[in-house]
């Protein structure tokens, strides 16, 4: 097993704990996180772009000259996609982009992307995250305090308003809930601050 400080919100050492290897301690996979990410991009998508093709641009009902003997190409309509207004030749149109991937398989790819994490320290254990009051600025002492980067992912095991609420004032910090954490995530924010609580969770859903 993996062994890792966990310190409390002063900064200061408080023990050791074990990580579990069967999530922290994995062999890497970059292409499954590439393809959870890819995943996670795509639901996203919100999928309402829309474009309208000759047939449903107003006007262009008459030929705008005849056929032949004027010299010039011959022009069906004035809605023609080679017209200025005209319609576009293949529109698009509003569509859903999601679908899922294997459970298997964003599986691994949370444990690679969090194995990684630890490999590179860019994982933070907290014995505990707790405020009285909601205040950004205590908050944001207590990042510099545990020395966390300027983008940092706090992840907490349950709904706490005054963390919560406090943390998403500041620029380039999210909160999450254990159980929301995903891939893309985890990816995008260099620090992940992780409670006692919470690494439990993990392991017991995971593990």
């Amino acid at each position: 097993m993996s062994k890792i400080q966990m310190i409390n919100i002063e900064g200061n050492p408080v023990n050791e704990i074990e990580l579990s290897d069967q999530i922290f301690g994995v062999d890497v996979n970059e292409h499954v996180v590439y393809l959870v990410v890819k995943n996670i991009l795509a639901n996203r998508r919100q999928g309402t772009h829309s474009a309208k093709t000759r047939a449903e641009v107003r006007g262009g009902g008459k030929k705008p000259w005849r056929q032949k003997g004027t010299g010039r190409a011959r022009q069906g309509s004035i809605r023609s996609p080679q017209w200025r207004g005209g319609g576009v030749v293949f529109a698009k149109k509003p569509r859903d982009y999601s679908y899922t991937t294997p459970k298997k398989v964003r599986r691994l790819a949370l444990k690679s992307v969090l194995t990684s994490k630890l490999k590179d320290n860019e994982i933070i254990v907290l014995d505990k995250l707790e405020m009285n009051e909601i205040k950004t600025k205590t908050f944001a002492n207590i990042l510099k305090a545990i020395k966390a980067d300027r983008k940092a992912l706090v992840v907490i095991n349950d709904n706490d308003e005054n963390i919560v609420k406090s943390a998403r004032n500041i620029a380039n910090v999210k909160t999450s809930y254990v159980k929301d954490i995903n891939v893309y995530d985890l990816l995008k924010y260099n620090s992940l601050i992780i409670t006692k609580d919470a690494i439990d969770t993990l392991e017991e859903v995971f593990n």
